[in-house]
């Protein structure tokens, strides 16, 4: 298809068709309703290799680079850069967003498929699709890690809860027990 054009042309073309490639998911991701995105949907989920999240952290260093990348405003203005509040709402909120992060960076490496698709293996292929994973895969890790930490805070926040919520009904009963 492409092949064909000089390779000026071509990466002018690809370019311009990755751009807009880009932006369609955006606007797919932004439209798709939420529950598209339910972080117990096995595409979600931690994997064994992924040791609790902490492949991310001990392997890949995340910590020390993930702050330097920018970061999307997500559905609605959600801002993932810090938690805001601790509450089981927003974290449920804030681990979505997680997921159509993650769902959009796995939809625009797929754009690396498109692009051999059209050129067939020519050096503009195979440097703009490098250019499109490396681009998005590091993006798609840092949302899953913060998906599985968001995950944990949020299980130790509703452990949290059910303690003080036996404490308050021993204390309920202790006290109805001693006007009696």
């Amino acid at each position: 298809m492409l092949k064909e054009q000089s390779a000026v042309n071509a990466f002018i073309i690809n370019f311009i068709l990755g751009v807009i490639w880009h932006y369609a998911v955006l606007f797919v991701c932004i439209s798709i309703d939420d529950s598209a995105f339910d972080p117990s949907k096995r595409k979600y989920r931690i994997r064994k290799w992924e040791n609790g999240g902490k492949f991310y952290s001990d392997v890949l260093k995340i910590n020390k680079w993930k702050d330097f990348l920018p970061q999307h405003v997500g559905k609605d203005g959600f801002s993932k850069e810090h938690i805001d509040e601790v509450s089981i709402e927003y974290l449920d909120k804030f681990i979505l967003e997680t997921c159509r992060g993650e769902w959009n960076h796995r939809m625009n490496c797929v754009f690396a498929i498109v692009l051999f698709t059209i050129n067939g293996f020519t050096n503009v292929s195979i440097i703009l699709a490098a250019a499109d994973v490396f681009g998005n895969i590091p993006f798609l890790m840092i949302q899953r890690y913060n998906r599985f930490r968001l995950q944990k805070l949020r299980k130790m926040i509703l452990r949290k809860m059910e303690r003080q919520s036996k404490n308050q009904a021993v204390t309920y009963t202790t006290a109805a027990e001693t006007e009696t």
